[in-house]
């Protein structure tokens, strides 16, 4: 499973300018969201919740958002519970954060601090959810970032789009362009940087469309998953992964575990 050191994603680098950052994280929330794009996966979620006994969701990896709005949307119509959502990152995409926070009067809180999937804040408590995030780790990060949920003794939910094909890089390749030309004056929050590096300096475009079709490059299998999560924690953890198909052909990958 380990890549060569070729296959970055600009949005890891920590040297990567914030202002490009935040413009593909706002451009991929854009996008997930218009498609709903994780919506078969709501009933895992909320199965896992009941599990653990919990209303409230650490979103790690939250980048611009996703799909976060919509997801807790769906989650809290199958659900008795008034379910809390934080938002966090290791780079916080903040005026994204306070847009979602303020559309959804506070039922989705963040976090303005770094925090690392790895080792969260023991003040951070609740079940934990990474959407779009994982394939970024390699596989010891990977294993740390189980371990730590394991060692919190948290539930955790890992949801990856997307299939590790040609077609899916085709999509990329002529999906992503579209969607930046038409549409990107309509992403929230807006900024004027954003058309500016858009339309006239095309940076956040082309870094969308290499870290796209790395992302895709770099998605974990189900198998890869399990594999990770049993070499983590085999016995006091239930553990259950797979795929479901979402919207336009394309599948989510998940990972589940909680205390057994």
């Amino acid at each position: 499973m380990k890549l060569p050191i070729s296959f970055f994603e600009f949005e890891d680098l920590s040297w990567f300018p914030n202002v490009i950052r935040e413009g593909m994280t706002d451009y991929l929330r854009y996008l997930i969201a218009r498609i709903n794009f994780y919506k078969p996966v709501i009933p895992l979620i909320t199965e896992a919740l009941n599990q653990t006994s919990s209303n409230c969701i650490i979103d790690l990896c939250s980048g611009g958002g996703g799909a976060i709005e919509q997801i807790q949307n769906d989650l809290q119509k199958q659900s008795t519970l008034d379910i809390k959502i934080i938002l966090t990152d290791k780079y916080p995409n903040c005026s994204a954060f306070e847009y979602i926070s303020a559309k959804t009067n506070g039922r989705i809180l963040f976090s303005d601090a770094s925090v690392d999937a790895a080792d969260v804040s023991k003040t951070l408590t609740g079940f934990r959810t990474i959407f779009s995030g994982f394939h970024h780790f390699e596989p010891q990060l990977a294993k740390a970032v189980i371990q730590n949920a394991v060692d919190a003794k948290s539930g955790i939910g890992i949801f990856d789009g997307g299939d590790k094909n040609i077609l899916a890089i085709l999509f990329i390749l002529i999906i992503h362009p579209i969607v930046f030309i038409f549409f990107t004056p309509f992403f929230q929050p807006f900024r004027f940087s954003r058309l500016l590096f858009t339309y006239f300096i095309p940076i956040i475009p082309l870094c969308s469309i290499w870290d796209g079709i790395v992302s895709i490059i770099r998605l974990y299998t189900p198998d890869d998953l399990l594999a990770i999560a049993s070499s983590v924690d085999n016995e006091t953890y239930l553990w259950k992964a797979g795929k479901m198909k979402s919207n336009y052909g394309m599948h989510v990958t998940y990972l589940i575990g909680y205390p057994n």
